[in-house]
This record gives C-alpha cells, structure tokens and sequence, in this order.
C-alpha cells in the first residue's frame, strides 16, 4: 500500500512539474521575439522569450557596446518563493531578443524590481529587492550583483540595503561630480494600499562607486513612491512619482541631488502603478505611464486600471505635454470593458522601462499580461501626431 501510494506521488508530482514547464514553453513558443512591424505605421513590436509563467517589471539597459540588456523579474508569481532575476539580450545591429539568463534566485525568498547600471569602466552593476516569499515587502532588502563580461556571468548577491522595506525600480543617474544617486522607496507596511501613506521616497547618494552611501530623504513624500530621476542639466535635476492614491504623477526638483522639493502633482494621471521618464538627446522629456486614475473624491490609498499604457512628450522639461500616445489600450471583454478582468484576470500593460537608443529610437519595454515582457520600438515623431483614449489629453488635442 505505502509503495504504491509514493508511486502515486512521484506520478502526481512529475506530472506536474511536466505541466508546469509545459505552461513556461507553451508562451515562450507561443511568442516571436523578433521585432515585426505592427498594424501601426512607425511601431514595431516584439514579445520577449521567457523561462517563467510570470514575467513583470522590465529594466532596460544600453552597454557601451551596443547590445541592449532588458532584465525583470520572473517565476510562478510576484511575492511567491524561487521568483528570480533574469536578463534578455538584444545585440547590437540584432532585430530579435535572445533566450533569458537567469541571473538570481532563491528558496523562500522573492526577487523584484531589477535595476541595472553599467559604470564607466564597463561593470554592470544590478540592484534588486528581496522579501519573504508570501509575506509582503514590509521586510525587504536591496541586493546586489555585477558583471564583467557584459551580463554573461554574474558575481553573487550581496546586501547592499539591509533596511527593512528597502525597496528600489528607477535605474541610478551620474551626478555632476560623478557621484552615484539611485533612487529608492521604503516600503514599511505590506500591500500596495494597506499602510501605503507609511510609505515614502529617498535617493542613496555613492561618491565611491557604491563602496558607501549617504541617504537623501524627499520630504513629504509619504505616498508617493518609485521616483524616476533625470538630469535636466548642470545642478538641475528633476524626479517624478507614482502615487498610492492613484491620482497623479508626482514632481520634485533638485539643485544639488540631495535637497529635493516637496512633491507636486502634474497634469498626468496615476494609477498606483510604476512610470519612467528620460530626456533625449534634443532636450526633449519621454515619461512612459498608464493613462488612468481612480475616480476623483475622497484622497486614500487605492489602485485602477493599468490601461492604456501611453507615451507622452514634453519640450520644456516637464511643465507641459505637447502630446500622447497609446502603446497599449486593452482587451475588450464580453461587456465592452478595457479593463480588469481580462487575460488570466489581467489585462494589464504595465512597469515600463524607457529609453532612447544611439541611433535615436525610442525603446519601451513592458509588462504584457504577466505573461511576458513586450517591447515597442520607435521615433520621436511617432508620438507627435498623439492620439491616446486615456484620462489626459493634451491642449492641442482637446482644441480641436
């Protein structure tokens, strides 16, 4: 009897296992990891290959190379044990993403929000969080990991934030002086709503390539979370926030990297959930968000829906947004809705990671359902003509 009920078990168990790679390959083979030209003139797409069932929160990197680097994080599902680090590759003059690397990964504990540096003598430097698996982000540290060989082999982690709730998503920005600053968040209270106003925003400022940090508190920014920084200029650098209210982007302004205003709500809206802005090289602003928020009123911690993810394009350094466009508006279901419910429960495009490649194109990479990592490539002027059914519409779009 007992033979026969652990012959049952290994059955069971193999047969899952079985299912469950089946499931990883089955989207892996079920997607082209080859930019393609979409059914919108100017933008191409490509879904990346993925190893997990789960794939959320892309980072992109350019090397000095060429090859482009996009890493996030992947597994059964956010917060769950064995969610683990891994990386694409894109090479230099390649229109197709090559098979993920797993980087970093461990029992018990869930990796997240990778973000991604590489220094001037060519180290990639890798910071991403860690927390109890099932157990909130009330408990989390900031790891680190590097490579020497342009994101082949990695070196193992290390605690470089021990803080409990320490958490990170923006990539770092060299300072005037060369300084590192990576932005950061602390995240005191699990959940995304529940204690959320605990939550607030700093920046870790390294002048010894991250040997040691000197930490930078944003005041009042409880609530707002996730900045996104940019260097505008010399001693002019400018952050954005998501915010747990899910009213609006947040932004702050800073001399000198460390002293930060109080965060002031733009004209974009806020879903609570992850933006990123970057300058291109004509000065221009890029910050790529969801184009929702939760219905005016009472001013609490709350979500709402991550659709439309859209682009929008500032000439004057973020006081105002000549146009936007929408990369994603959803799936409709049965009742004609673009929102939750949808795929799995989520149609959802969501944590973008943007930035502008040498040859000037835009590149955003994204979460696609969960299921895995998109990525959208294309101009400036793509995004000039701004057509988005998202809460914020430019001045020229709403005069005509």
């Amino acid at each position: 009897m007992r033979a026969t009920f652990l012959l049952r078990s290994f059955l069971w168990l193999a047969c899952a296992t079985l299912a469950l790679q089946s499931l990883a390959s089955g989207v892996a083979q079920s997607t082209d990891a080859t930019f393609h030209a979409s059914t919108d003139p100017g933008l191409e797409t490509a879904i990346l290959p993925t190893l997990y069932p789960s794939s959320h929160a892309a980072n992109l990197l350019v090397l000095g190379n060429g090859d482009v680097l996009c890493f996030w994080f992947s597994g059964t599902g956010e917060g769950e044990s064995g969610v683990g680090i891994v990386v694409s590759r894109l090479p230099k003059g390649s229109q197709t993403w090559q098979t993920p690397l797993l980087i970093d990964r461990e029992d018990g504990k869930s990796y997240q929000n990778p973000v991604p540096f590489e220094d001037s003598h060519g180290r990639i430097w890798l910071f991403h969080t860690s927390q109890s698996a099932g157990k909130g982000q009330a408990d989390a540290q900031v790891l680190k990991v590097w490579s020497d060989d342009g994101g082949r082999t990695w070196s193992k982690p290390e605690v470089v934030f021990a803080k409990p709730g320490s958490f990170t998503r923006q990539p770092p920005v060299v300072m005037d002086d060369g300084a590192w600053l990576l932005p950061m968040y602390y995240t005191p209270s699990a959940g995304i709503t529940k204690g959320a106003t605990s939550n607030y925003s700093v920046v870790e400022i390294s002048k010894d390539a991250g040997k040691n940090w000197h930490e930078c508190r944003i005041p009042d920014s409880n609530g707002v979370v996730q900045p996104t920084v940019i260097k505008l200029g010399a001693k002019s650098y400018i952050a954005f926030f998501r915010s747990r209210y899910a009213d609006w982007i947040y932004q702050s302004t800073s001399s000198d990297g460390c002293e930060w205003t109080a965060p002031a709500p733009t004209g974009l809206p806020n879903n609570n959930s992850s933006i990123q802005a970057a300058r291109l090289t004509d000065g221009h602003l890029v910050i790529a968000f969801n184009n929702s928020s939760a219905p005016a009123g009472e001013r609490k911690p709350q979500t709402a829906p991550r659709v439309p993810l859209s682009i929008a394009l500032s000439k004057d350094n973020g006081k105002s947004w000549a146009s936007v466009r929408d990369l994603e508006t959803g799936t409709p279901d049965s009742s004609g809705s673009k929102h939750f419910p949808a795929h799995n429960g989520r149609d959802e495009y969501s944590y973008p990671s943007i930035l502008q490649l040498p040859d000037g194109k835009i590149l955003v990479a994204y979460t696609y359902r969960r299921d895995a990592i998109k990525a959208a490539l294309f101009s400036e002027k793509w995004l000039e003509p701004g057509t988005t059914i998202g809460i914020f519409k430019p001045a020229s779009a709403r005069n005509h």
